[in-house]
């Protein structure tokens, strides 16, 4: 080769090299957002994205954000945490407890930040103080509560002598719901108040176990906590309504619906500490090395427009409690 065609060569490779890697240097990290609910309006994919601004990222400047929605079609969660994997994203973020495991069975080398349940149940972490593995999140204590719902709906109608306990047996591994089932009847040996439990798994059972609260004789029912039922919202709160039957729920969202009363953490934080936990990943922290959030604050909500459609006077030592009321 020529000693001129050798410069110029050799000047060209040069020349090309930094814009290669300037080029490298601009590509952004992705995470993959993965729900088994539906893409609507929610405050709590801004608290999510505020979670994220929080450690330096906004979406479409420095980050990019791949969304995956089951839009309350369980089996469809493999397929889309699969496709986030072959995707290659930097972290996964999983909306619930089924989410989070669907992600599991993807990969065992991508980080995922979850909101769940009970996390350790569910087999995603060893512990919630030593995660291990490629996952951490927040749990939002729903099932824990449950019996505190009892008893916040024994007050609000203490003539109930039979209360029943609405469950998604899908959500749940058996001995977890054998668990919850008598974690309920205990606690309503306490109050003198019969559990009666009722399974819905899907939208038409949801109308069946209602029928079947009623032929029960429940004064009430608790209505379990998990994505399903979140998702279904609308539908169990006008269900409720439709068959006068006083209902506790786990989110204050269903208390804003129409729901009579909610009880328990705030959603929107949790996604907001997910987001957190998301963008520490991003900057290099280890999934095993962050222990699972744990809620420090649970919400009273109570709807007064409902109790008084519902005849329902509400005590003092729940308004006093309460962290809304909504007029």
């Amino acid at each position: 080769m020529k000693r001129r065609e050798f410069l110029v060569l050799t000047a060209g490779t040069a020349i090309a090299w930094p814009v290669a890697a300037r080029t490298q240097q601009k590509q952004i990290p992705a995470i993959g957002f993965l729900g088994s609910t539906s893409p609507g309006p929610s405050a709590n994919m801004p608290a999510f994205h505020q979670g994220l601004s929080e450690t330096g990222y906004v979406e479409g400047q420095n980050v990019a954000i791949e969304y995956r929605w089951a839009e309350g079609r369980h089996d469809q969660l493999p397929a889309l945490a699969a496709g986030l994997v072959g995707r290659n994203v930097d972290v996964i973020a999983a909306q619930d407890t089924p989410s989070a495991r669907a992600a599991r069975s993807a990969t065992s080398t991508i980080p995922i930040a979850f909101i769940a349940g009970d996390p350790v149940a569910a087999g995603l972490v060893a512990s919630l103080s030593r995660p291990g593995g490629n996952l951490t999140g927040v749990s939002i204590i729903t099932v824990e509560l449950m019996p505190k719902r009892l008893e916040l709906l024994s007050e609000l109608v203490p003539q109930a002598k039979v209360i029943a306990l609405l469950l998604n047996p899908n959500i749940l591994a058996p001995e977890r719901l054998a668990t919850l089932s008598k974690n309920a009847h205990d606690a309503g040996i306490t109050k003198g108040i019969k559990v009666v439990v009722v399974n819905a798994g899907n939208e038409s059972e949801i109308e069946a176990a209602f029928a079947a609260i009623v032929q029960h004789g429940a004064a009430g029912v608790v209505i379990g906590g998990d994505s399903f039922f979140d998702s279904r919202r609308d539908q169990l709160v006008a269900i409720a309504a439709r068959y006068a039957i006083p209902a506790i729920y786990t989110l204050p969202e269903f208390a804003t619906a129409g729901g009579l009363i909610s009880y328990g953490p705030s959603l929107a934080t949790a996604f907001r500490e997910a987001g957190i936990y998301v963008g520490k990943i991003l900057k290099g922290a280890k999934p095993a090395d962050l222990p699972v959030q744990q809620p420090a604050n649970f919400e009273l909500i109570i709807n007064m427009k409902t109790a008084k459609a519902l005849g329902l006077t509400v005590p003092p030592s729940i308004l006093a409690r309460a962290t809304e009321i909504i007029e």
